[in-house]
């Protein structure tokens, strides 16, 4: 059985991929993903926010002498949360790199194309082999046109890209009017990757405090219907990976990413209910499946089921929808 898979132009030992999240905060737990089976690991993102203020200090404290930082630091009291040293994710990234023999993707996360994507030249540096671009912009402007968003998208993605000579790609959600011609327009713009699709975090309120509260859940199954989707759609369609990064669970949501075309599948939620053994019976169960159908490798089964091989791409479409409507008896 031979599981490699490109993602990226890298070559991984099979497409299973351990996403951003806590678990890859320690370089302990990293191993012990390689050891599992994990055909990568991407490391959790560091936030635009994060590395402007730590210049926003740093240029305070060349400023005023190093014996008013208390006073430089409240010049930005709505923003000292972000403080943050860079220095540990890049040194995160560095031990990373050079402990493990899978590659080691690092993720940027930022909403403009202004100066902080500088710093995806000191991750370069650092040793990692590609960069996820998160993009999180919540358009709540209501003057913002859907083109404007759009053009946010595509600057950022064409910032980093061309800062770096490691591959990009961009980790999107699925809320575009076309999905399709928005993964064309950020692979023109030097994307060689997307990840279908962020999660976006949607606050709770409190009706006893009166206050907005932050609340995440972990994705389930359920919501692999969309990327599945649009994975299908894009399948053999784009030139860019496409990586899965949501609702894995098991073995078979494994499988049923690969048949709609995506290079890898992703997973965190699933690792942070099981544990990091979990990654093994992705992997195993992966193998299993295959070798159970006398079949040698994902290449086999990938973009089987998409939509531009399927004998009813209907099923995609307008059709389907009509007939589920149709079909549902709630009684």
């Amino acid at each position: 059985m031979d599981l490699t898979t490109s993602y990226l132009g890298l070559s991984l030992k099979n497409p299973v991929v351990a996403s951003a999240g806590p678990l890859n905060r320690h370089l302990d737990n990293l191993l012990h993903l390689q050891d599992c089976g994990a055909g990568a690991v991407v490391l959790p993102s560091i936030f635009e926010e994060q590395i402007e203020r730590e210049q926003e200090i740093f240029d305070a404290l060349i400023d005023h002498g190093a014996d008013s930082f208390s006073e430089a630091l409240s010049y930005f009291p709505a923003q000292t949360a972000y403080a943050y040293d860079t220095g540990q994710h890049l040194a995160l990234i560095e031990n990373a790199a050079a402990s493990l023999a899978i590659p080691v993707i690092a993720s940027l996360n930022g909403t403009t194309a202004n100066g902080w994507v500088d710093y995806a030249r000191d991750i370069e540096q650092a040793g990692a082999a590609a960069i996820e671009l998160n993009i999180f912009f919540i358009p709540s402007d209501a003057t913002e046109s859907g083109l404007d968003v759009e053009a946010r998208y595509v600057d950022v993605v064409r910032a980093v890209s061309s800062t770096v000579k490691i591959p990009v790609s961009v980790k999107i959600g699925p809320y575009f009017s076309s999905p399709g011609h928005m993964a064309g327009e950020l692979t023109e713009a030097g994307a060689k990757g997307l990840a279908m699709f962020n999660r976006f975090y949607e606050p709770d309120i409190d009706p006893a405090t009166l206050t907005v509260r932050p609340d995440i859940q972990l994705s389930n199954a359920y919501e692999m219907r969309l990327p599945l989707l649009w994975i299908g759609v894009l399948a053999g369609r784009t030139p860019a990976s496409l990586a899965a990064t949501t609702g894995v669970e098991t073995p078979e949501d494994v499988v049923k990413y690969l048949l709609a075309g995506a290079d890898v599948v992703m997973t965190t939620s699933s690792l942070l209910r099981h544990g990091i053994d979990h990654m093994r019976v992705l992997v195993d169960g992966l193998t299993d499946w295959l070798s159970s159908r006398g079949l040698n490798s994902p290449a086999d089964i990938r973009g089987r089921m998409s939509h531009a091989n399927v004998d009813n791409p209907e099923a995609y479409e307008r059709a389907n929808y009509i007939k589920v409507l149709q079909d549902f008896d709630g009684l």
